[in-house]
């Protein structure tokens, strides 16, 4: 899935408020980690990652791995906070803008 920039804004700023619900330890990205993740994503739809005391490439390749596994968008990241967002294919909550 492709987000727009004018999609993104949107979803930061409604991801501004939330708070980490995934703590991605020094292990790593783990079936544990991922089956959470992917329940928090069908929950929710839009969620925060930390991943503390991992070192900055590692942090990457990291929440790629998890956004690719869990088939969601890698919304932002600052620092060691990440947004990833996956919509619901039956009753979406989250309504985007349209692409523009």
């Amino acid at each position: 899935m492709k987000l727009t920039e004018k999609q993104r804004r949107h979803l930061r700023g409604l991801a501004h408020a939330l708070k980490p619900v995934i703590l991605i330890g020094n292990a790593g990205v783990s079936e544990g980690v991922l089956a959470e993740t992917q329940r928090a994503l069908h929950d929710h739809e839009l969620i925060k990652v930390r991943l503390p005391g991992l070192p900055r490439e590692e942090r990457d390749l990291a929440l790629a791995d998890l956004a690719k596994r869990c088939d969601a968008v890698l919304v932002s990241r600052i620092g060691h906070i990440a947004t990833l967002y996956r919509p619901r294919a039956e009753m979406a909550r989250i309504v985007l803008p349209a692409g523009n």
